[in-house]
């Protein structure tokens, strides 16, 4: 099984959130979410910790498709962001993420988030340290 299938298969957190993403191409992700009622802190906004889950999976698909060929995997090691506008129920935001710089074991990558109406939501950085795959409990013999 490929790698990135094995991912989307396990990545439970993910299909809870509701979010799903393409691979434009290795380091390019766009992924997508709509908020639901679910998502909501208040009567009005989503939770901050709905667009940082969006964004860290964002980044981290981003990183796990520049090692995935290599039966890698990435951990986030840092990740900094920015809320720059509110985000309500019914919006639909897209993240795409690009890659900074791909070292032997740490990848730099950024992402920005944009909601129907091209506004930018949030921004981020991240770190990730890439690992065999085995180390996150993936058997790709399966």
């Amino acid at each position: 099984m490929d790698l990135i299938q094995a991912y989307i298969a396990h990545n439970h957190f993910g299909k809870l959130l509701g979010m799903s993403f393409d691979v434009i191409e290795p380091g390019i992700v766009h992924y997508s979410l709509e908020i639901q009622e679910k998502h909501l802190a208040t009567p009005k906004h989503a939770h901050g910790g709905c667009l940082a889950s969006l964004l860290d999976a964002t980044l981290g698909v981003g990183a796990l498709s520049l090692v995935a060929d290599s039966q890698k995997v990435v951990a986030t090691v840092e990740l900094s962001m920015q809320f720059l506008a509110g985000v309500k129920q019914f919006d639909h935001l897209i993240a795409y993420s690009k890659c900074l710089k791909k070292g032997n074991k740490l990848i730099f990558m950024q992402a920005e988030v944009f909601n129907q109406d091209k506004v930018l939501v949030a921004h981020a950085n991240a770190t990730f340290v890439s690992v065999d795959a085995a180390v996150a409990g993936y058997d790709l013999n399966d």
